[in-house]
């Protein structure tokens, strides 16, 4: 048998590869859809490319590549014997654990998992079940040894994904909980042998709460939680500040490393504290300025209402990843829109016919994968009838957990983005728009289905020496409404609460229940019409700096209109926090008033001069200077304000346009900036680049015209002219970035034998696509009346943490999307949204 099977094999062997240390191996995803080894078909790896395959889609892969051995992988799952002892984890049956699985849906306490492996050979399915060495060629039994012992291919070096390798400890099903009574307070910890107010752990056991020193987090300290250990043999110990309702960080003094307790609530609830009430921010440390926001909480969730889950077509749930609410919420209100649903479901075949060789690392691919999946009703099925009899009779009836994990789908938008790619809480505002990015470059050629959101802006600013006036048009996709807290109509209670909550703080009291501001909608929709003072404006009719100001308007109405709330500020100590206020939102906006006017009668324009230019006498150091150097900058001072969560290129300019002063003269930088919009947009020193605006005349003034310099070099390497003027505005005229991007973009050089079709094909970094430049930006131009059809929601004190839910109306009436589950909505919270979708009627 065993030379039968090599015989067999001879003719497959030069494309059976053993994979090595950079290799990923997806034995836990299809590529095409969000089948895995727990699915009824199992999972398909290639044995040369490593990919995986649902059984729809092996096939489709055999064809394209003729890749004929692939190892097919089979999770079963089975109701423990009677009398079987219970666990954290379901036991294996088989000795050997090679699926990298996360916990499954059903009650792990009474199942366990049995694994199943062999070789598969196309055409004609020939299975080899594994483990087969003696009958196996040494390099197919080392090949398929690797690929079971293979570790995820998300698992990230990056500390803040640590999470991801956690083992439960073996102390937390058993773990004795001293009743002495000691509740924890929401703030104000400390040491209890030092008085240290940093890096708190609270043991589990006694609820004692002391510094650490060298563990988990590095962070400073005396070490006395460790040495409570020692005397007192407790073992677990959670850190204060990064309690969250997804979890939180806990350490084992035994096992000396970070572990999993999936009984916390429980052992949280026994010290007197209520996960959902806690919200750590990016430090870590709980703020001890904020009290819980429990009301927040609920009321967001829907918490104690009797929802009624829904199944079906576009009502399938995504798992919380940990920190990934941010992501979901964005996707289920982009796959609620036609426009989106036509351009990769309703084009899923072609798109998938005409992947690339790795389907992972395709923009269009996963999008119309996860598409596909959110509106399939594949993965949102109600149980079956038996089921809920059994569970009835049991009295533990419990909504099973359904939905997807999009875990490589987040890999591919959030790769190179220092803040996506990490597992820490983010705006979904933020990812909303590097999300509408993504898209745009992934469009050329293609229906643009973000064409629905873009919109023109003109923005008229008037010099108050000269009294003229300029009007330029800019590419917006988010409309940002300041919160008008003066506005507020309940401006006694406020003041009433704030005594209260004043009073109760000094004696040591609970906190009076929340007041929340009220603000009228039209009162943000007034402040946003409210003219901008513009700093260091420099005047082309007096040829010297001067004070202006600055009003928007619609030069066009979108399709589908985003509104923000901007919601978030920044406290004394640089953390972003959240106003808590509510808004009355409209069912129906009408913002036709909006619509811009253009120059008007008696109105004087600006001369057409651009602000004087200071460049170097010497041509090779202009070179350098702007294309080969860095421009002098204090990293030290970047770093601080990136922490804060602000992007790393607003930090940099920032830092150099206040003269490298320091951290705190640059955070005022920023304050004043960030609504700028190329406020994120990488540094451009003066005479390098600019961005293009479309001026109030109707001419393209091309600002940012790559450098003949740049230009000159890129085609000395062998590169067209085109090529390299394309790639140059794709990147802000890096030369790095920009021989980076040829080689990532084939497709250009093409593209490019065709001069007036390349010019624009990347024009910048926020995609705004034109098909020339007389053409300009592509819009859906109509009536400024729309109706709410989505809002996503924010819970928590800050961008950086908490938790978020979205609702979208869906068949005329509301659905609550809240990660993986999804019902009906009895109450929407309309008043206390963070961004909100409306569709023009």
């Amino acid at each position: 048998m065993a030379a039968d099977l090599g015989e067999l094999l001879v003719p497959y062997m030069p494309t059976i590869r053993v994979p090595k240390s950079g290799n990923r191996v997806y034995k836990t995803e299809c590529a095409f859809s969000y089948e895995s080894p727990l699915s009824d078909g199992g999972l398909y790896v290639c044995m040369s490319t490593f990919l995986g395959f649902g059984r729809e889609h092996v096939e489709r892969h055999y064809r394209k590549t003729g890749q004929c051995v692939y190892m097919h992988l089979k999770r079963h799952l089975r109701p423990k014997a009677t009398g079987a002892s219970g666990g954290a984890h379901p036991r294996f049956i088989n000795g050997k654990v090679f699926l990298d699985l996360e916990t499954t849906d059903l009650n792990d306490e009474d199942y366990e998992y049995e694994d199943d492996a062999k070789l598969v050979i196309f055409p004609d399915h020939f299975e080899i079940p594994l483990p087969n060495i003696e009958e196996l060629p040494a390099l197919v039994t080392i090949a398929c040894d690797a690929v079971l012992n293979a570790k995820s291919p998300y698992r990230q070096l990056d500390q803040d994904s640590w999470e991801e390798e956690l083992q439960v400890s073996k102390f937390a099903n058993n773990l004795v909980q001293i009743d002495n009574g000691v509740k924890i307070p929401p703030s104000g910890w400390k040491c209890s042998k030092c008085e240290l107010r940093e890096n708190l752990w609270l043991n589990l056991t006694d609820g004692s709460i002391m510094c650490g020193k060298w563990f988990c987090s590095g962070s400073g300290g005396n070490g006395h939680a460790l040495e409570h250990h020692k005397q007192m043999g407790y073992p677990l110990a959670v850190k204060l500040g990064t309690i969250t309702p997804d979890g939180a960080d806990v350490y084992s003094f035994d096992e000396e490393e970070a572990v999993l307790d999936p009984h916390l609530a429980k052992h949280l609830s026994h010290f007197g504290i209520d996960m959902l009430q806690m919200q750590g921010n990016e430090n870590g440390v709980l703020d001890n300025d904020v009290k819980p926001r429990i009301n927040e909480w609920e009321v967001i969730q829907e918490t104690g209402l009797k929802l009624k889950p829904v199944f079906g077509s576009g009502f399938t749930g995504i798992k919380n990843q940990g920190n990934s609410s941010y992501l979901s919420t964005v996707m289920q209100v982009i796959f609620s829109i036609p426009e989106f649903q036509r351009a990769y479901v309703g084009n899923l075949t072609r798109i998938f016919d005409f992947a690339p060789l790795d389907p992972t690392q395709d923009f269009n691919t996963q999008m119309a994968k996860l598409g596909h999946a959110l509106l399939s009703g594949q993965f949102s099925k109600p149980p079956v009838k038996c089921e809920l009899i059994e569970q009835v009779m049991k009295e533990e009836y419990k909504q099973q957990a359904k939905g997807i994990t999009t875990r490589m789908f987040k890999a591919l938008v959030s790769k190179s983005h220092p803040e996506f790619s990490s597992n820490r809480q983010q705006d979904a505002q933020e990812f909303y728009l590097h999300l509408i990015n993504l898209v745009e470059r992934n469009s050329i050629g293609l229906e643009n289905p973000s064409d629905v959101f873009r919109y023109l802006v003109e923005d008229r600013t008037q010099c108050c020496q000269s009294r003229k006036v300029r009007y330029t048009q800019r590419v917006s996709y988010l409309m940002q409404l300041p919160v008008a807290m003066e506005a507020a109509t309940n401006k006694d209670e406020l003041i009433s609460y704030e005594l209260k909550r004043r009073e109760a703080e000094t004696a040591k009291r609970p906190a009076p229940e929340l007041v929340r501001a009220k603000i009228p909608f039209r009162a943000c929709l007034q402040a946003f019409t409210e003219p901008d003072n513009v700093d260091d404006f420099w005047s082309s009719a007096l040829q010297a700096k001067s004070a202006a100001i600055k009003t928007s308007r619609f030069a066009s109405f979108p399709e589908y209109l985003v509104v923000q709330i901007k919601k978030f500020t920044f406290g004394l100590d640089w953390v972003p926090k959240k106003l808590d206020v509510s808004v009355d939102m409209p069912d129906i906006l009408d913002i036709n008033h909006l619509r811009a006017s253009g120059l008007q009668p008696g109105e004087e324009e600006l001369p057409d001069i651009a602000p004087p230019i200071v460049i170097p006498d010497d041509p090779k150091d202009r070179f350098r200077n702007h294309y080969m150097e860095p421009p002098d900058i204090d990293e030290s001072s970047v770093m601080q304000l990136a922490e804060m969560g602000f992007p790393l290129e607003a930090c940099r300019k920032a830092v150099y346009y206040t003269g490298n002063l320091g951290a705190e003269v640059a955070f005022n930088w920023i304050i004043a900036h960030m609504e700028e919009p190329d406020f994120a947009e990488p540094l451009s020193i003066p005479g390098c680049a600019a961005a293009s605006s479309i001026s109030s005349y109707g001419q393209n003034v091309q600002l940012n015209q790559p450098p003949e310099e740049i230009v000159a070099l890129i085609s000395s390497m062998g590169f067209q002219r085109n090529q390299a003027i394309q790639a140059l505005r794709a990147t802000n005229n890096n030369l790095e970035r920009a021989l980076d991007w040829i080689f990532s973009h084939p497709e250009s050089e093409e593209d490019c034998a065709n001069p007036s079709e390349s010019v624009d094909a990347d024009n910048n970094q926020n995609s705004i696509i034109t098909q020339n430049e007389e053409e300009g930006p592509r819009i859906k131009d109509g009536s400024g009346t729309y109706e709410l059809f989505g809002f996503i929601s924010h819970a928590g004190t800050s961008t950086m943490s908490g938790h978020y839910v979205c609702h979208i109306k869906k068949e005329g009436r509301w659905v609550i999307y809240n990660d993986h589950k999804v019902t009906s909505s009895e109450r929407p919270p309309k008043e206390l949204g963070y961004i909100y979708f409306y569709h023009r009627i």
